[in-house]
């Protein structure tokens, strides 16, 4: 690895510690000192999840009942994400504030260039990311982890080493004795496959990572492997989307690590993919208009079904009612399934969206409202200050055993 100067580019990631979990306790202070899990669009497994529950042992896409028996003191919230994308929107803000040039990378986290923004604020980058990250918690009440460093690939890795809610700068000659402490499987973009891979050619640290001959690294992981490798080294190569063009489609697909038969299964995996799919939409502040739902048999042959929504939106509920209907056309009794996934089309800005002729878009906004404020009335004077009907009798069916199997049921 060539010797840079410590700054000849300068790039911050900030990332959100437990996002959905965090957003849950900033408006329910009840809950500090509570394990908590934030559930999938059916409530039937755990999405998210804050550090306690985590280190107690739960795991994301655990089943709500074998996670509410291994903690029962736990809260198991319904994900919210138009309330989660308040909060991403009001934390990209306060980033707005000390530079115009952001990436929206995902809900809970963003790029930042750092490029003169030293001279601006007259204060070095460790003291401009504790304040950063000062200012978003008195503000929003969440944590974040602040990486700063030359290159995206570095400033990721370096906010991932000191979470929750830490600072880590990387200058460039200080590039090598970080890199000698990070897994090769933590740099961003190896997965499990390829850095199985990698350990088979004794690879076992991002600085090994590092310091692989072009030939040898071009013949194991090809381009992709090539650009890490220039990241790491501290030339910067993936540069920030700061007007990202507007998709044509925005996917979320995976193999399921196994083969079933389970209906339970499948559709465990397509809610997860749901969420995240959804989580991306919010973010981005986009809409779709079309669901793509299909399943990846043993085969490896892909059957699929398009769903169109009534609207263009990013809404959970929506969304996961076309992926429910696309799964009960799709899944077969006895058939093996080896994957699944959602892929949505008719992508549009949701600033441009035009109302509909029956409202059903304006009243999703005003619902939002609607549940905003009593969210505000019941943090200030006690959570059950203010209740909607339909949640006292959601409160009084949780009584009851209600996380259950399948998450989305064929007739």
């Amino acid at each position: 690895m060539k010797t840079i100067s410590n700054w000849p580019n300068a790039i911050a990631h900030i990332d959100c510690d437990a996002f959905y979990a965090s957003c849950e306790a900033a408006r329910r202070p009840d809950l500090k000192g509570r394990p908590i899990c934030v559930l999938s669009s059916q409530n039937a497994i755990v999405v998210a999840r804050s550090y306690d529950a985590r280190a107690l042992g739960i795991t994301t896409g655990m089943p709500v009942w074998e996670a509410k028996k291994l903690v029962p003191q736990a809260e198991f919230l319904a994900a919210d994400f138009r309330y989660y994308g308040q909060l991403s929107h009001k934390l990209f803000s306060i980033l707005r504030r000390y530079s115009p040039d952001i990436e929206v990378y995902s809900i809970d986290e963003g790029f930042m260039d750092m490029n003169g923004i030293r001279t601006l604020w007259r204060k070095p980058f460790r003291q401009l990311a504790d304040e950063i990250r000062q200012r978003i918690e008195r503000e929003t009440g969440i944590t974040v982890s602040v990486g700063i460093s030359v290159t995206r690939t570095l400033a990721k890795l370096a906010s991932e080493s000191n979470k929750p809610n830490g600072t880590t700068v990387v200058p460039g000659r200080r590039i090598e004795r970080f890199l000698a402490d990070v897994a090769v499987s933590e740099i961003p973009g190896i997965g499990r496959s390829r850095a199985a891979l990698l350990h088979k050619c004794h690879i076992y640290t991002a600085l090994q990572f590092s310091r692989l001959e072009d030939t040898v690294m071009q013949r194991l992981l090809g381009r992709h492997g090539m650009l890490l490798k220039q990241e790491l080294s501290g030339i910067s190569v993936m540069g920030l989307e700061i007007n990202p063009p507007l998709p044509k489609s925005v996917a979320r697909t995976a193999s399921m690590g196994e083969v079933t038969t389970s209906s339970q299964l499948v559709a465990a995996h397509l809610s997860y993919h749901t969420m995240r799919l959804v989580s991306e939409l919010v973010a981005k502040q986009l809409f779709t208009r079309r669901i793509h739902v299909f399943l990846t048999l043993a085969t490896f042959e892909k059957r699929g079904s398009d769903i169109c929504l009534d609207l263009p939106s990013s809404s959970l509920k929506r969304i996961t009612a076309a992926v429910k209907k696309g799964f009960i056309t799709l899944f077969r009794a006895g058939e093996r399934y080896r994957g699944c996934g959602i892929v949505a089309t008719h992508i549009s800005r949701a600033a441009s969206a035009t109302p509909d002729l029956f409202g059903l878009m304006h009243e999703d906004g005003r619902q939002t409202e609607l549940m905003l404020t009593v969210n505000d009335i019941n943090r200030k004077y006690g959570d059950r200050t203010i209740s909607l009907a339909a949640v006292r009798r959601l409160k009084q069916q949780q009584k009851r055993p209600r996380f259950q199997y399948p998450l989305l049921v064929a007739n």
